[in-house]
């Protein structure tokens, strides 16, 4: 069973997904921050309450140690609460240098008044105790405070969690501030997939750059250059298709014409010159077919497909067989002039035997019946032109610029022809990093080159 596809990856949901955690991840240090925080200064506020009840105790009973009792019934009436978190009872015992307790709350735990002076925590029995140990000035009465540790820490508590509560409550509204900010924030992105997503594959106009995030911006320029060339393939497409059909409905009504002759004659001669000429249109059909298909094949490459490396001789031996299986009666001579040393090179060998079968032919076809052709090249370090090159009247100067445009023709000459060859030639010598130079000879005659071939060894 085959595993499907994998889910596509969402953009938003990856950028939620990372500032959320990023956001809880923080808002929780936070709110664990605050909470220690404010625990800790709640349990420092209650120790200074503490060390300032016992200095007033202290200063109380330096002048009323006649009337403890009194002053005990009075502070009896200003007592806290066990309900109060943040009022609890303050245990005290008062006494003097010499340990007597003169007064002593109801509930205080049960210590001696000589205890080291500061805080320390203590346990009686089932409870524990935050004990406050002061001495007057002049050391002769001493005043111990006490609160309970459990209800210590239940006030601490409380001022802790008021303390992060805000934290807990503004977490949710910040994360919903977060979903709709980067929503808000991509909202670009969607209006530039809805743009792409409307278009028809005529429409190849270019996206608009305004208003477009500066991290968006490079796609959408990638975007507007992939459209002009799918625009400029889509024109060529569409002029190869206009310029193929153009030239295929002449042969075509030739043949219309003459199958029509052959069928309606009755003269055995006008029959069979008819037939010939339909063997012959078909030919040229035939001929112009294979053009065509190997201009479509070559059009898409942007490289080679059956690249090895080979020798400049053989390509231009097999081009020049062909030639001769093809036209046994070629009435042209044909020069080889290649140096003797191998011309290694690298690229599809296939590709270049049809280039300078493609020259060959033209010269044939252009030079004259008694014209010589010559195959030459000249090195230049890690490049090689191989030009076809005969002795022929050239071509006007008027459309030497227009050589290997596709179905151009020279129309001052009869020779038939569907001006797909050179056009071939200069796309094969594309593809192998060179170009097509083509032109008339200063001593007279025309040649043709494969201009910049690149070679496997540089050759000085």
């Amino acid at each position: 069973m085959q595993p499907g596809p994998k889910a596509a990856h969402s953009l938003r949901r990856r950028l939620l997904r990372a500032v959320s955690v990023a956001t809880l991840l923080a808002w929780s240090l936070t709110g664990v921050f605050s909470y220690q925080k404010a625990q800790h200064e709640a349990e420092e506020l209650m120790d200074g309450h503490l060390a300032q009840t016992a200095r007033l105790l202290l200063a109380l009973v330096r002048d009323n140690e006649d009337h403890l009792s009194d002053l005990a019934n009075r502070l009896a009436t200003v007592r806290g609460t066990r309900e109060n978190i943040y009022e609890p009872p303050l245990e005290f015992q008062i006494g003097r240098d010499d340990g007597t307790v003169l007064l002593r709350s109801t509930d205080a735990p049960s210590l001696p008044v000589l205890g080291i002076a500061g805080h320390s925590d203590i346990e009686r029995e089932t409870e524990s105790w935050r004990v406050l140990n002061m001495v007057s000035a002049d050391g002769s009465y001493r005043v111990q405070v006490a609160q309970s540790i459990a209800l210590r820490d239940q006030a601490a508590l409380e001022i802790a969690w008021q303390t992060a509560y805000p934290v807990v409550i503004v977490l949710p509204l910040l994360l919903l501030m977060i979903y709709f900010s980067v929503r808000s924030v991509l909202r670009p992105l969607d209006a530039l997939a809805e743009d792409v997503a409307a278009r028809t594959p005529d429409t190849l106009s270019p996206l608009p750059e305004r208003n477009v995030p500066q991290e968006v911006t490079p796609l959408v320029a990638a975007l507007n250059r992939l459209f002009v060339r799918l625009g400029a393939t889509l024109e060529n497409e569409r002029r190869f298709t206009a310029d193929a059909a153009h030239e295929l409905r002449t042969p075509l009504a030739a043949l219309k014409v003459q199958t029509q002759v052959a069928r309606l004659s009755n003269d055995p001669q006008m029959r069979g010159h008819a037939l010939q000429q339909i063997e012959s249109g078909v030919d040229r059909a035939t001929h112009l077919v294979n053009q065509l298909l190997r201009l479509a094949r070559l059009d898409p490459l942007s490289s080679l497909e059956n690249r090895q490396a080979f020798d400049l001789h053989t390509v231009v031996n097999d081009a020049l067989a062909a030639i001769r299986g093809a036209n046994p009666d070629i009435t042209q001579t044909i020069v080889n002039e290649l140096p003797e040393r191998p011309l290694l090179s690298e690229g599809d060998p296939d590709l270049l035997v049809i280039a300078v079968r493609n020259l060959i032919d033209n010269a044939i076809r252009y030079s004259g019946l008694a014209s010589t052709i010559r195959i030459t090249s000249v090195v230049d370090g890690s490049r090689c032109s191989l030009s076809v090159r005969d002795n022929g009247p050239g071509v006007p100067a008027a459309i030497q610029a227009r050589l290997g445009e596709r179905f151009f023709r020279n129309r001052e000459t009869s020779v038939e022809g569907n001006g797909l060859g050179l056009a071939i030639v200069a796309r094969i010598a594309e593809l192998h990093g060179g170009s097509l130079a083509a032109g008339n000879l200063p001593e007279g005659g025309f040649a043709a080159t494969l201009d910049r071939l690149h070679l496997a060894t540089a050759i000085s």
